[in-house]
């Protein structure tokens, strides 16, 4: 027997962001609270509280915790066993990891929606003190609610530090609580897409990695040139190496190498390890590396050459 699917509306945020604040609001509405049954997990207690009082249904049981060992999947099932809840509301701790939150939710239940809220006032130094918990929270939402915005902010610079992270949330830039303003930034790439030759410099290497791998139709049939390292062996053809660099998103623990598949004909003349810089044009097709479709690179010329100045790529 099939078990039975309970959605998820996962808020996230640092502490007094106003995600209490914002689930009140939406448990005023008889939209959205009609009378199902609902399971609200408050994981932090901020300076905001829930008033039950005003829901437009009482159909909602809060409990609280906030200690991040208790929330085991054990622990998530049992809630699901005693109150047998239509949907959970979870407003998850902002020094908890969220990686470590979707690995403990039950197999049935699914995250319909995420939000991230942040106080605009204080973003800039939580990103730059931790900046690995400004990644873990905005890595996922659909939105990002920048609270308590004002005209002296720059918009441009909390666009980049979002988009750097997150290619495909919304941003909505919140004055006052009627008063909010969608981002429309267009996201321009720091190279030229429609260039003959389209030369990533070492700097951008992370954005492009990002960008092809998000957006690959764009860059099929295209000619680029790009520096990275060459990796031979591990299942590869005779006639294939995979170039690439290491990435760091936010901190060293989160470095990652970000490579893809290059077909040519010399590749075991390549030093193992050693860098290159590879000029070749981008076809779709099927690569048993991939197990799929995606962008594999034709040689066209391959050189090699000294590491980049930075040889870990990072955003900027």
């Amino acid at each position: 027997m099939a078990m039975r699917e309970v959605p998820v509306y996962l808020f996230t945020g640092f502490l007094d962001a106003g995600k209490t604040t914002f689930i009140q609001e939406t448990l005023e509405d008889p939209g959205f609270n009609s009378g199902e049954k609902t399971v609200i997990l408050m994981c932090e207690d901020g300076e905001a509280a829930l008033s039950p009082i005003r829901f437009a249904s009482t159909n909602v049981k809060i409990i609280r915790t906030e200690d991040e060992e208790q929330v085991t999947t054990e622990y998530l099932k049992e809630l699901e066993k005693e109150h047998k809840p239509e949907r959970v509301i979870i407003e998850y701790n902002g020094m908890w990891l969220l990686d470590q939150l979707y690995q403990k939710l039950p197999e049935n239940w699914v995250v319909y929606q995420e939000m991230n809220f942040t106080d605009a006032r204080t973003f800039m130094m939580y990103n730059s003190n931790m900046r690995n918990l400004t990644v873990d929270k905005m890595k996922s939402p659909e939105v990002i609610v920048f609270k308590h915005f004002d005209s002296s902010m720059d918009k441009l610079e909390f666009h980049k530090i979002v988009r750097v992270i997150n290619r495909r949330c919304q941003i909505i830039y919140e004055y006052a609580r009627d008063q909010i303003e969608f981002d429309d930034i267009e996201d321009q790439l720091p190279y030229d897409m429609d260039a003959p030759v389209i030369e990533i410099e070492d700097r951008n290497y992370a954005i492009w990695y990002t960008d092809i791998n998000e957006n690959e139709e764009n860059y099929f049939g295209k000619t680029i040139t790009v520096r990275g390292r060459s990796l031979l062996g591990g299942g590869l053809d005779d006639d294939e190496f995979v170039i690439g660099r290491h990435i760091m998103t936010c901190c060293v623990e989160d470095i990652q190498f970000g490579g893809l598949v290059a077909k040519y004909d010399r590749a075991s003349e390549l030093e193992h390890g050693g860098w290159v810089i590879m000029t070749a044009k981008i076809e779709k097709e099927f690569n048993h590396m991939y197990q799929s479709q995606g962008p594999v690179f034709h040689v066209k010329k391959v050189e090699k050459t000294q590491p980049p100045e930075e040889e870990v790529a990072t955003f900027y």
